[in-house]
């Protein structure tokens, strides 16, 4: 597992990874303490989407791939897997974490609303995020058998979802339904469709996983 970890958080993407939270910070105006979830959650999707594109070509770039190409198919699945849970932990704890770094800006926590339970439903709403758009990034890049093309087709699927024609059209059902959620809407939990959504079909896209990796040889 060190070896994985090693392998799969190399120092240069856990540099990008944080400034990206720092830079976000810095450069997106807040308010109130209700808008820093709604500000983090579709950009975290392009980290997660950036970030895992490369789980299955990794081997490539530390010159290991001849060898790992010689592994069985089961195993190589599970490699893949067990990488993508690896780097989906990491950027969920950098998550909650990046939520904090918002705080310099001095939010307003209105009186009527808890900063825990903000806290806690923005905790939520992220990892959904990140589980869903890290699984479409490999998943795509496998099946496509480029790590650019799978960003690619990911940022263009990012884009139309997270757009007016987006809400409109899927609703409560969006994966992005909780950004597009009002600050002055704090209790309702209709956005929870979205991300029960997103997490349903990455476990889909996980089980798919040997199949595409066998099919792409």
């Amino acid at each position: 597992m060190k070896q994985e970890i090693k392998i799969c958080l190399p120092p240069y993407k856990m540099v990008y990874s944080v400034m990206f939270f720092v830079i976000l910070s810095l450069i997106r105006g807040i308010t109130l303490t209700g808008e820093i979830g709604g500000a983090l959650d579709a950009n975290a999707a392009l980290l997660a989407v950036v970030f895992c594109a490369e789980t299955y070509v990794m081997e490539r770039s530390s010159g290991r791939w001849e060898i790992f190409v010689l592994y069985p198919e089961r195993n190589r699945a599970k490699t893949v897997m067990r990488r993508l849970l690896i780097q989906n932990v990491y950027l969920c704890v950098l998550s909650y974490i990046g939520f904090f770094f918002f705080f310099w800006q001095k939010p307003v926590l209105l009186s009527d609303n808890s900063l825990l339970f903000q806290y806690g439903m923005y905790m939520l709403a992220v990892t959904g995020t990140i589980l869903f758009w890290s699984t479409l990034s490999v998943t795509i890049s496998n099946l496509i058998g480029s790590q650019w093309g799978g960003i690619g087709i990911c940022l263009a699927v990012w884009m139309m979802i997270n757009s007016t024609f987006g809400d409109k059209t899927l609703g409560i059902f969006n994966i992005f339904a909780y950004s597009f959620l009002g600050t002055e809407e704090p209790l309702d939990l209709s956005w929870l469709w979205g991300k029960a959504l997103g997490s349903l079909l990455a476990a889909v896209m996980v089980g798919m996983t040997p199949y595409i990796l066998k099919k792409r040889g």
